[in-house]
């Protein structure tokens, strides 16, 4: 009878204990913004983790408050890494950015950001970490090479997908040839980011 309460006692502590950490992760997953990408191929809503990398989230929620990525498309889909887009339009017209970004992948996986794995969202930028402006890709694959180390910067996560995989992956799986400047990766046929807009 003894050893009934004293395991009943541990378990209903841990079972609190668990309680207590999941509504806090569900507590902070409801203070993040969410972004509403709406696409010809259907909606996708990011969240976004400002207290992960504030910058970086910043930046990403800024140009979606400017309206910058109604309009652009998704070019450049490889299916088994990720969809990548933000930066053109359909004429393949490259987009007016602001200033870089400060590269924040360390500091953010310091804080318990999310990694480069499936669903994540991340800033898109070139071989100098201090590049990204306002091209993002979301990962359709566990793409743990492109997360920071010690030897390398890698390339900082801000958020993830809560709605709409189902659209990311029809996406990664369109049909890529080349198109305006890029010899492959393409969709075939565009897949346009129609708004971006900021739900909460």
């Amino acid at each position: 009878m003894m050893t009934f309460l004293h395991l009943s006692r541990k378990t209903l502590h841990i079972t609190a204990w668990v309680l207590c950490a999941w509504s806090t992760s569900v507590a902070w997953a409801q203070d993040a913004p969410r972004v509403k990408l709406t696409t010809n191929a259907g909606d996708i809503v990011v969240e976004v983790y400002p207290d992960k990398a504030p910058k970086t989230a910043e930046n990403f929620l800024q140009y979606v408050r400017d309206k910058h990525y109604d309009g652009t498309i998704f070019h450049r889909v490889i299916g088994n890494f990720m969809i990548q887009g933000g930066g053109y339009d359909q004429r393949y017209m490259e987009r007016a950015t602001r200033a870089p970004v400060v590269h924040e992948g360390r500091e953010a996986l310091a804080k318990g950001g999310p990694r480069n794995t499936v669903g994540t969202i991340a800033m898109a930028r070139t071989n100098v970490p201090n590049s990204a402006t306002s091209q993002f890709f979301i990962n359709v694959a566990d793409n743990g090479f492109l997360d920071p180390s010690p030897q390398q910067p890698g390339y900082t996560v801000f958020g993830r997908v809560v709605s709409g995989m189902e659209v990311v992956q029809r996406i990664k799986s369109a049909p890529t040839s080349s198109g305006g400047p890029f010899a492959t990766d393409v969709p075939r046929t565009a897949i346009v980011i129609q708004s971006a807009t900021l739900e909460k």
